[in-house]
């Protein structure tokens, strides 16, 4: 597993090597950004979205976080990062995409779907089961189909935590708006880890197809 010492390794390679062969690019970069895709994924450390998607610097608008889940619209006061990021390439950069991309494996997901942090206290899984609790309804439903947590359960849990954030995205009027227009368009996948393959939601018939 790579220490500090070999990331800093890392980013001189990068320096020598990508920087130097894009410096063209880091110059426009360097006059402001105009992605036209945002990407809700997983902080989950094996699905880094440039990697899987061979994305250029400049071309996504990336917010990670715990499952890969949108928060539904509130006004509250509090720290909304997921809600100002979403604010931002949508208002601001004014993306035209917006594509949620859970994965395989995946660590949220399957906390949600056994509730083993419900319980736990604040540095234990508190904040954990705190925001998979948007899960809640859908881990209902996913433990009604499935008797067993088997490996099946897992994968349906994963996959229904992405329809749970398009709904929820669609709460911000900003967003409805803008999709209601046509000038916003939002999209859900997910991402096998063991086959490396990608799976796109078709939302009239709520399955996933691979791309």
């Amino acid at each position: 597993m790579p220490h500090l010492s070999q990331l800093i390794d890392g980013y001189r390679r990068f320096r020598q090597k990508n920087w130097a062969r894009e410096r063209e690019r880091w110059a426009e970069l360097a006059e402001g950004q105009s992605p036209q895709v945002m990407v809700l994924s997983c902080a989950d450390s094996r699905v880094d979205p440039a990697q899987i998607f061979d994305a250029r610097p400049g071309e996504m608008f990336v917010a990670r976080n715990i499952a890969a889940l949108a928060p539904p619209y509130e006004t509250s006061s509090g720290y909304h990062g997921v809600s100002a990021a979403l604010e931002f390439a949508v208002t601001q950069l004014k993306v035209g995409e917006i594509l949620v991309m859970g994965h395989g494996l995946c660590g949220g997901c399957a906390a949600a779907l056994t509730g083993q942090f419900d319980d736990a206290e604040h540095g234990e899984g508190h904040f954990i089961a705190d925001w998979v609790g948007m899960l809640n309804r859908a881990r209902d439903d996913v433990r009604a189909r499935h008797r067993d947590l088997d490996p099946d359960a897992f994968l349906d849990m994963e996959r229904e935590a992405v329809k749970v954030s398009l709904a929820n995205l669609r709460t911000f009027p900003w967003i409805a708006e803008r999709e209601l227009a046509g000038e916003l368009n939002l999209h859900g996948a997910h991402f096998s880890i063991s086959e490396g393959r990608l799976y796109m939601l078709n939302e009239a018939e709520g399955d996933f197809r691979p791309v």
